[in-house]
């Protein structure tokens, strides 16, 4: 996979599974619905602001966030290392918010329990056919 492939891999999943480092430094993975939008290296997903992977994000910015498709004869997977940023301005908010997200946060795109996450990679590590290869997406 090419750098290219890898970002139209993951904008056809459905799920994301992001990890975050606990204050005892143990990762920690969470299920994620689909990112917001994917542009130059860059990851969005929204979430709430009360959220104990805020606390994890705002200590210790290192990241992970992992992709996969499951065929019936084939498992391609797609593991990205890099840092998350949590973004509480309302520019940004205001360009990833969605109408649903209302049933969320029910103060709106200013409800201070919505912000957004912001993920940058820095490399990819791509699994299919049983071969690995390492990817960089720092550039």
């Amino acid at each position: 996979m090419d750098k290219a492939q890898i970002f139209q891999f993951i904008s056809e999943q459905k799920t994301a599974f992001i990890a975050s480092v606990n204050e005892q430094g143990y990762p920690v993975v969470r299920a994620m619905l689909a990112p917001r939008k994917i542009e130059n290296g860059e990851i969005y997903f929204t979430t709430n602001t009360s959220s104990n992977k805020i606390k994890q994000y705002s200590a210790n910015d290192k990241a992970c966030v992992y992709f996969y498709k499951r065929g019936r004869f084939k498992y391609q997977g797609v593991t990205i290392i890099g840092e998350m940023e949590v973004c509480t301005d309302q520019a940004t908010k205001d360009e990833i918010w969605r109408a649903g997200d209302k049933m969320f946060y029910k103060q709106g795109v200013t409800d201070p329990d919505y912000c957004v996450l912001k993920f940058k990679c820095k490399s990819a590590e791509c699994y299919c056919d049983f071969k690995i290869e390492t990817i960089d997406l720092s550039n």
